[in-house]
């Protein structure tokens, strides 16, 4: 069999539909047809049950995609031995993470991880979405979010403390909310939810007995945007009370250019917990597994610091 019509099948049935495979393989939906065709014509056997969006693999398709992921990382794996024999570490990655991650604690560790591994491509990312990874063609993926899909590897950094809080330019004019429902009467700043209602989880113990009260409130922000560098500033202008994660706003929490507000609260909007993603059953290039080491030995290094 040919290498090359295996790495095509494998492809297909990663991507989900031919389509998908064809844009990321940079060839015509036409050609990724005639090619599997003739695939199985070779081997003949029916390798995929085609639909008008999925592609889903016959009982031998399976075997075959097994097999073949196997192969072929087997094959990436010698060509890597040998391509990097005497030479510094090299590679390309493809990293996804989360606007407001990204911008104000990625950043330096990604250039740190530059200046140590200067060989090794780094295409970043800047994405909230949760998105296919395959689909986008990503090999890590950093997500806050509360549940990982099931269709990924997902490995735990650490909980995520979001803070509610304000301008004192802001609460001048507005009395600050002692409840979580107390929300809904301000004007509200957060990022944008995605084809749903915003809602805001709040936990707090009441009195001494240890008994802890549960509330939810749904909430229509005022401004909404993907950057957070954007929702920052609007908070700090007053324009109304912000929801951000505590690595956003540290500094402005300590110089008391944002004032932290329902403090008996534990708040969660968006997620409780940041993820490193991965694909399973993709081959790991040695530039990918040493980044996912990296990020991972940084970030629960600083993680403990970044917590109320």
């Amino acid at each position: 069999m040919d290498l090359n019509a295996l790495r095509l099948f494998v492809d297909i049935v990663d991507a989900g539909n031919l389509s998908a495979a064809a844009r990321k393989l940079k060839m015509t939906r036409a050609n990724v047809s005639y090619r599997l065709k003739a695939l199985e014509e070779e081997l003949g056997v029916q390798l995929l049950r085609r639909t008008t969006r999925h592609v889903e693999p016959t009982p031998v398709g399976a075997g075959l995609y097994e097999h073949g992921r196997n192969i072929l990382g087997e094959v990436a794996a010698a060509n890597a031995l040998i391509s990097n024999m005497g030479k510094s570490l090299q590679g390309h990655v493809r990293l996804s993470v989360p606007t407001g991650l990204g911008h104000s604690l990625l950043s330096p560790l990604l250039v740190l991880f530059k200046q140590r591994y200067p060989d090794i491509t780094l295409d970043v990312v800047f994405d909230n979405r949760v998105h296919n990874l395959v689909s986008e063609d990503v090999e890590v993926a950093l997500r806050i979010i509360s549940t990982p899909p099931d269709s990924v590897i997902a490995t735990e950094i650490g909980e995520v403390d979001w803070i509610v809080c304000a301008s004192p330019v802001y609460l001048a004019g507005h009395p600050a909310p002692q409840t979580l429902t107390g929300l809904q009467g301000h004007a509200f700043v957060c990022a944008s939810p995605e084809g749903q209602k915003l809602k805001a989880t709040g936990t707090r113990h009441d009195g001494g007995d240890g008994a802890v009260t549960r509330e939810q409130v749904v909430l229509e922000p005022t401004l909404t945007s993907e950057n957070f560098a954007f929702l920052k500033e609007a908070v700090l202008a007053g324009l109304g009370i912000g929801f951000f994660p505590i690595y956003a706003i540290g500094a402005e929490l300590d110089s008391g250019a944002l004032v932290p507000l329902l403090s008996d609260y534990r708040i969660s909007v968006f997620g409780s917990k940041l993820y490193m993603l991965t694909m399973p059953n993709r081959y790991q290039t040695l530039a990918t597994r040493y980044l996912l080491n990296f990020l991972k030995t940084e970030l629960q290094a600083v993680w403990p610091r970044l917590r109320r």
